[in-house]
């Protein structure tokens, strides 16, 4: 980690950081979080913000990673977004290998399904909060305090803990060797049309007639796609989709 800053006080290791307020469990989550941004930014990702309850995090997120306040440092792509129709904003602004961070607390219900649709849109999702935790896979990467304390986004614990994905970033840009993530190879015994493995997908356009296929926004980009198996769709459903079919619903549609 760089040296403390007048900037990032909080930094001091001759302060230290108490298990109070980082533990081991969010620690391990910050670095894979860190890594994770460093390899998605690394390909060109922009990174999108977003708080609704507390827009001025979006903010400052979006300041901390796009301005190189130390010398030497990238200044990285990231921008706050800020209507109150979170998900609409986000569906137009995401592309594919881009970042969607949110500051919020589980029960949001913007930020609960724009994580959701993040796959849908081949975007890298990071939940930031406190208090009762999302329920497990909501994210790519949860860091969270163990506080319900209402007054915990106001603390400057959050402050700190993006402070700390910002500067863990950096120090993995400092390792090009981890910047690209080696293949996995190819399990022999497992085919890619006939695993069970499905992908989501949100409806961009419905079926024009009944025999006509929709087309769907993927991970890998707009697709056509059947969707006898689940009946009438319509513009933002989600859906789980296997060799060019949709299986099942996923969830409400917006």
């Amino acid at each position: 980690m760089t040296a403390p800053t007048a900037r990032h006080p909080a930094l001091d290791t001759s302060v230290g950081i108490g298990p109070d307020i980082l533990d081991h469990g969010l620690a391990e989550d910050l670095a894979a979080a860190s890594l994770a941004l460093a390899r998605r930014f690394h390909a060109g990702a922009t990174m999108w913000c977003v708080a609704p309850q507390w827009e001025p995090h979006a903010h400052h997120i979006a300041v901390e990673f796009v301005h190189p306040v130390i010398v030497g440092k990238r200044a990285l792509p990231a921008l706050a977004l800020t209507s109150p129709a979170v998900v609409a904003q986000a569906r137009v602004s995401v592309r594919v290998g881009d970042i969607v961070i949110a500051v919020a607390a589980a029960d949001d219900p913007g930020v609960a399904d724009l994580m959701r649709r993040a796959p849908a849109w081949g975007a890298l999702s990071v939940w930031i909060g406190s208090g009762a935790r999302p329920n497990a896979g909501a994210a790519d990467h949860v860091l969270w305090i163990g506080d319900a304390d209402p007054l915990a986004p106001a603390t400057g614990r959050f402050v700190l803990m993006y402070h700390l994905l910002w500067e863990l970033t950096h120090v993995c840009f400092e390792h090009p060797g981890l910047l690209t993530e080696q293949p996995t190879e190819c399990d022999a015994e497992v085919c890619v049309t006939c695993s069970d493995e499905g992908r989501p997908a949100e409806v961009v356009q419905p079926p024009a007639g009944p025999f006509d296929t929709a087309l769907v926004r993927t991970a890998t980009g707009e697709e056509h796609i059947d969707v006898t198996l689940v009946g009438d769709v319509t513009a933002g459903d989600l859906l789980l989709v296997h060799a060019g079919s949709a299986l099942t619903r996923v969830g409400d549609a917006p």
